[in-house]
């Protein structure tokens, strides 16, 4: 069976409460509902870590990259600012996917730039929640091999 892990940074433990204009009314435990359910019927064990601080993040990258298949990340603001998170994304021998709630070419100008997508093999935002079962599916064809 797959092992994929979901990454979510700063703020998304907040979903359902923030900028419900920008990102919805589905909370953070309906996400890893919807994509622990979707695992389930698509033999991928998926496991999902959120954190607020940045090395956090970096050490789960960290260890991720011999004990998973996958990553997806959503690393909120830290894509725009985290070399930390970038580098360790580099580091590992996995496929990633950056993720994004929100449509952030569609937003504010410091939101265009990311650090993570010259380390991501692919980049999917601006679909909500589903947003996370598209990384899923298309995690499913990277880690075909």
């Amino acid at each position: 069976m797959k092992k994929i892990i979901i990454l979510n940074g700063p703020n998304l433990n907040l979903l359902g409460e923030r900028e419900k204009n920008q990102y919805g009314s589905f909370t953070l435990k309906d996400i890893e509902s919807r994509c622990v359910d979707y695992g389930k019927q698509n033999k991928i064990n998926v496991s999902l870590y959120q954190s607020n601080i940045e090395g956090e993040l970096v050490e789960k990258i960290q260890e991720s990259r011999n004990s998973q298949n996958g990553l997806i990340i959503n690393a909120g603001g830290y894509t725009h600012t985290s070399v930390a998170i970038h580098d360790a994304l580099k580091i590992i021998k996995i496929p990633i996917i950056e993720l994004h709630i929100s449509n952030i070419y569609n937003r504010e100008d410091f939101r265009h730039k990311s650090l993570i997508s010259k380390v991501a093999n692919g980049i999917i935002c601006g679909f909500g929640l589903e947003g996370y079962i598209m990384a899923l599916d298309a995690m499913k064809l990277y880690t075909r091999k």
